[in-house]
């Protein structure tokens, strides 16, 4: 006899591996998330974009079960993440913004007290820890003591614990805030070869908007509504501008052409962006102030120019990150 095959719609369902259906959550009676509604197809790259208070690690939150809704209902891998905790759990592999390793283990012993908590058999936590950290290149590593780890060394090990228990999916909240270029770049390879070689999905916040320029879907929310989404390229096309980047000679002429422009965006520490699709409105004001200018460049089409349009605002303030990654360096010091 044959087994009945699954109709269109459990087809359907399977093939999604994160549902959110009117979400809703706010703090001390401010709305966080306002009846939010998504969903993420299995083995997709996702990126959730979003100033700072938007929402984003709320809504990671919930997805994890760590914190309720107030309203709607969510699912991961098909488990309600109220009523089916423990089912979601284990569906999911979390790395935090904030590490979460206990410093005064070795890499080995991190991994294999994740292992014990997701129960895992002792043959099969050995088999995977090796596994995963040759996967991030730390196997030399695995009988240090984590606190003398620099901080990508760190990341590397959180990303290969969330990957432990071989989840179906895979939540990276700000990944890469603080690190280098470089270890930026290596954990982006790490996450890119095992989405390629799994069927796995990954969903990610970051405030590195060019990390996410090869995510099949782009999601940027604000005030806890999605405001767009879609492909980088479909963003870039409905919503992209051209922008005219300029850094002021002074603050006097910084104040002038806010001023004159009150189009005008901050840029950084110092400097503004201008809506150049006009071109003679831009020539006119290239006209006006090219003497109080030290530098001016055009900018075509961006995701970050999608965010700024969007919003209103940058996606980050890249001084003030910057001093923080430095200071951060500073502290942490010792090896890569």
């Amino acid at each position: 006899m044959t087994s009945p095959q699954p109709g269109p719609e459990a087809q359907s369902l399977s093939a999604i591996a994160i549902s959110v259906d009117g979400l809703s959550a706010a703090y001390a009676g401010k709305t966080v998330l306002d009846n939010l509604t998504l969903e993420i197809r299995r083995g997709s790259s996702f990126a959730l974009l979003g100033p700072n208070g938007a929402g984003k690690t709320t809504l990671l939150n919930i997805l994890s079960t760590l914190r309720r809704p107030d309203g709607g209902s969510a699912r991961v891998a098909g488990a309600d993440v109220v009523r089916q905790q423990t089912e979601a759990r284990r569906s999911l592999g979390v790395v935090f913004q904030d590490s979460s390793l206990d410093d005064r283990l070795t890499a080995w012993e991190n991994l294999e007290f994740h292992g014990l908590v997701y129960g895992m058999a002792p043959k099969r936590r050995r088999e995977r820890s090796a596994a995963v950290l040759a996967l991030v290149e730390l196997e030399d590593w695995r009988d240090e003591i984590v606190r003398s780890f620099s901080g990508g060394m760190r990341r590397r090990l959180e990303i290969a614990r969330a990957l432990l228990h071989e989840p179906q999916i895979l939540f990276l909240d700000e990944p890469t805030a603080g690190l280098d270029a470089q270890t930026r770049v290596r954990i982006w390879r790490y996450l890119d070869e095992l989405r390629r070689a799994r069927d796995l999905t990954v969903l990610t916040t970051t405030h590195y908007i060019e990390e996410v320029e090869g995510a099949d879907t782009i999601c940027i929310i604000d005030h806890g509504k999605i405001i767009a989404q879609g492909s980088p390229e479909a963003l870039k096309a409905q919503y992209g501008s051209r922008w005219l980047h300029l850094t002021p000679r002074d603050q006097a002429a910084l104040e002038a052409i806010q001023a004159a422009r009150p189009d005008a965006q901050p840029l950084g520490a110092h400097g503004l962006a201008l809506p150049a699709d006009d071109g003679a409105m831009t020539d006119a004001f290239l006209a006006t102030f090219r003497d109080r200018l030290v530098e001016v460049r055009f900018q075509d089409p961006t995701l970050e120019s999608v965010f700024l349009s969007l919003t209103g605002r940058q996606l980050r303030d890249r001084a003030d990150d910057q001093h923080n990654a430095d200071k951060a360096a500073g502290r942490r010091g010792g090896r890569r």
